[in-house]
């Protein structure tokens, strides 16, 4: 029988990437909704391939050139945060992929799970900003959660088969972005065209720069915690440039899982859709012949300050997270606009989080309000 499938954020890298997964598994994948943001020829090209019930887009005006372009009975479209929500709740859904970038799909995610929906979770701000809530919310409705993270996917494979109690730590790996190597006096003058080389990986623009800064792997932290059950005195990151090894688990005998393969975000979201059940690989794959050799580097922290950032909004918890979430959003959006340059993207994010009186044990709408405190104040 099909799963029914809904993506937030089609148009993305994740979203693009799930979609040639489900061409490619039509007897085991259904598309039934989509969300985008304003590529409408793209959105046109999606719709006309999968049929969707459902389309959510930015505005009106996205929706009228959609429209303009294609004409379907079985499909609605639906604009804004009322799409999202229609989106992420379709009743023939039975998994929402979650691939929007920033906290924009927080609310929509929320529903999704009171419904009793799995989660195939990609954006990393649903964790960061609202972790707690998030988490209680999948342990009341008792749906699965599938992290697509390369690193997420890693550690949850490592795990199978494991006693949590055995887990002594686990070792995020990062990738130390494209400025790996550039000293630090010359950051200053990196621009966006600079920062979006990304050495290994091919993402979207904004988790681009966020591994650039490594508050991208700050943010995996945060996920990790709140996937895995564990304090942060046992998440650990390793810069490890061939991103190859993506991610490990220490256990208290001493023993090290390591989970391997072609840096290809294909397999982790095939792995996801799937819910952990293995089939063919028509992607990337690991030749050992050509890998010349490993590196594994402890993170710059004053160089890349944004890390450390990241581990002090963890363990405070509260709104803290969101501030530094929202802060870092508008922060690199910022970035890639030309208004300042690359190492300004950090002290900006450090300014908000000491200007913002954090709250504990936040409700929805702290959040919601944090988050607003927080982009307001780097316009």
């Amino acid at each position: 029988m099909k799963k029914g499938i809904a993506i937030l954020g089609s148009t993305g890298s994740i979203g693009r990437q799930t979609l040639e997964i489900a061409s490619i598994f039509p007897s085991s994948l259904a598309v039934v909704a989509l969300a985008a943001k304003d590529e409408v020829e793209l959105i046109a090209e999606q719709i006309k391939k999968f049929s969707p019930r459902v389309v959510s887009v930015a505005s009106e005006e996205v929706k009228q050139k959609v429209e303009a372009i294609v004409t379907s009975a079985k499909t609605q479209i639906f604009v804004g945060q009322e799409g999202l929500n229609k989106v992420a709740t379709e009743p023939s859904a039975k998994m929402v992929v979650v691939a929007i970038p920033g906290s924009l799909a927080l609310t929509a995610v929320l529903e999704a799970v009171k419904l009793k929906k799995d989660i195939a979770l990609a954006t990393k701000e649903v964790l960061v900003a609202a972790g707690e809530i998030f988490m209680q919310e999948v342990k009341t409705a008792g749906v699965k959660v599938f992290p697509i993270d390369s690193e997420h996917s890693a550690i949850a494979q490592c795990l199978r088969g494991e006693e949590r109690k055995t887990v002594k730590k686990i070792i995020l790996t990062a990738s130390g972005g494209p400025f790996l190597k550039t000293p630090i006096e010359k950051l200053s003058q990196m621009t966006a065209k600079e920062a979006l080389k990304h050495p290994t990986w091919k993402m979207g623009p904004k988790i681009t720069i966020d591994s650039a800064t490594l508050m991208n792997k700050g943010f995996e932290v945060i996920e990790a915690h709140y996937l895995f059950g564990l304090d942060y005195s046992q998440i650990e990151v390793i810069v490890h440039p061939e991103s190859v090894i993506h991610s490990m688990v220490e256990f208290i005998d001493g023993s090290i899982k390591a989970q391997l393969g072609a840096p290809d975000m294909r397999v982790p979201i095939q792995y996801a859709l799937l819910e952990e059940e293995r089939q063919s690989n028509h992607w990337s794959r690991l030749d050992f012949g050509k890998i010349t050799g490993l590196t594994f580097l402890k993170p710059d922290k004053v160089k890349f300050p944004c890390l450390e950032y990241a581990y002090e909004a963890g363990k405070t918890g509260g709104t803290l997270p969101a501030i530094l979430n929202a802060a870092n959003e508008e922060a690199v959006n910022q970035f890639l606009k030309g208004k300042f340059n690359f190492d300004q993207i950090a002290v900006k994010i450090k300014q908000v989080m000491d200007k913002q009186q954090n709250k504990e044990n936040p409700t929805l709408e702290d959040i919601l309000s944090a988050d607003r405190f927080a982009r307001d104040s780097l316009v």
